[in-house]
Parts: C-alpha cells; sequence; structure tokens
C-alpha cells in the first residue's frame, strides 16, 4: 500500500478516550468522559446533544483552544493537544469556522470580511485577493452585496458571508457552532443545501454542531450523541431509535418524535 493511500484514509479527526472537565478540583464538572470517535475525511460529521453536554468543547478540543485533562485530539494524524504555539498556529491553517452569529465585522463591507483572512494570513497581492474574494462571491451567490455592510444584511446572507470568509484558505476541515441559529425554516433549507453543495465541490471535512433535530441529521454521514460525558455514534439517523440505552431512546421519542422498538 503506498504511502498516498495510507494517508487519505486516515481520519481527519480523532479523539483517544478524551477527558475534559471544569472547575475546581473539589467540585469539578465531567463534560467529557474517555470519549472515542474519528470523522472520515471528506464527509459531515453531526453533533448533537442537549445544553452543556460538551458539543461547544468539542468544537474548542479540536482547534486546540482548550486541551484535554487526558487523552488524545489527533488532527490528520498529529496530536494537536501537546503541540506548541507555533505548530498549533500553523495548524489552524486547516481549519474554516463558521461561528453561530457569523461572526462578521460590523465596520467592514462584505468584501473586507471576506478578504479579511486572506490578507492576514497569506502573501496574496491585492489583485490576487480581489480576484480570489470574487470568485467566492459568484460561487456562493453574493455578487452585487460585496459593498454592503452586515446590517444591511438578511439572517441567511450573513450566513452565506461567513461560509465565503470560512473557505478563503482552501480549509480541509470546515466547524459550523450551530450555523442556522435565527433562520426561519426556508432559509435553513437553502443554508442546508449550500452547504451540501460546497462540501461536494470542495471536498472538505465538515463538523457541525446542532440544536436543529432532526433536519440536520439529513447533512450527516456521521451522527454523535453526547449525554452525561458520554457519546454514541451513529452512521445513520433511523438507527437511533433502536439503540437499547433509555437515554438515547428516549431522545429518539422526544426530540425525533420517533417510536421506538
Amino acid at each position: 500500500m503506498s504511502v498516498e493511500t495510507t494517508v487519505s484514509r486516515e481520519p481527519a479527526i480523532q479523539f483517544i478516550e478524551v477527558c475534559k472537565s471544569f472547575g475546581e478540583r473539589s467540585k469539578r464538572h465531567l463534560v467529557l468522559d474517555r470519549v472515542s470517535f474519528s470523522a472520515p475525511r471528506g464527509k459531515t460529521t453531526v453533533i448533537a446533544g442537549g445544553s452543556g453536554q460538551g458539543k461547544s468543547v468539542i468544537l474548542k478540543l479540536i482547534l486546540g483552544l482548550l486541551r484535554p485533562d487526558s487523552g488524545e485530539v489527533l488532527i490528520g494524524g498529529d496530536n494537536i493537544s501537546s503541540m506548541g504555539y507555533k505548530a498549533l498556529q500553523s495548524q489552524r491553517t486547516l481549519f474554516g469556522v463558521l461561528f453561530q452569529g457569523s461572526a462578521l465585522f460590523d465596520s467592514l463591507t462584505v468584501f473586507e470580511n471576506i478578504a479579511l483572512p486572506l490578507r492576514e494570513r497569506t502573501k496574496l497581492t491585492a489583485e490576487e485577493i480581489r480576484s480570489r474574494v470574487a470568485a467566492t462571491l459568484e460561487q456562493l451567490e453574493l455578487t452585487g452585496h460585496e459593498d454592503k455592510f452586515p446590517a444591511q444584511l438578511s439572517g441567511g446572507m450573513k450566513k452565506r458571508v461567513g461560509l465565503a470568509r470560512a473557505l478563503q484558505l482552501e480549509p480541509e476541515i470546515v466547524l459550523f457552532d450551530e450555523p442556522t441559529t435565527g433562520l426561519d425554516p426556508v432559509m435553513t433549507r437553502e443554508i442546508y443545501e449550500l452547504f451540501v453543495q460546497t462540501q461536494k465541490r470542495l471536498g472538505y471535512t465538515a463538523v457541525i454542531v446542532s440544536h436543529d433535530i432532526p433536519q440536520i441529521f439529513t447533512l450527516a454521514d456521521q451522527i454523535i450523541l453526547l449525554n452525561k460525558g458520554e457519546l454514541d455514534v451513529f452512521t445513520d439517523a433511523s438507527q437511533i431509535p433502536f439503540s437499547t440505552k433509555p437515554n438515547i431512546r428516549e431522545f429518539a421519542r422526544l426530540v425525533m418524535g420517533q417510536q421506538t422498538a
């Protein structure tokens, strides 16, 4: 087997026996209890669970914003949890992030918001940046809006601009933190379709944290459910109601509206 084939089959993200807790020693709150999972390359992993169950903690561990108490977080086989500052900064160029509120800068135009990562992280000329941003504007149907400010955009348009900015450095992994919060059902469907189209075109690995259940499951190649420090992995939403765990069966009944077997 060639090295290239081996690398291509390696998961984009791996959690190995990861523990993470918060609080003082006498009152530690265990959020992740020896959890292990893999996110396959080029696929979409959806992470769901109640508030405070650790969904955003997983994203922060992937980005190296938090370090696990024990265990390993591997990105492309590299242990991000033991990296120094310089190596970590270099590793983060692999990521694009679409934040819950899009996190656009109000004082910058659409063009300037999208161009920001290119100006900060590359040595491209002004003309090269203009050309790349223009191509992204066209791909995400934002042409004609480049001189507007965020306050002049609808919620759906802001999400498009946030995604455009997240994709500028051509990331291998894109993390979505509650990407459809505040959108109506029609706009939510449009954003989901946009996610599918861009991922098919660019081939990145997607990790989506969302409360939009069960609709978000239609995007998933893999579903991770978090509950009280533990996680369960499903390759299809139809498997969830057949779980033998009471909490998963209750989730299927109450949240997904499905009868359990």
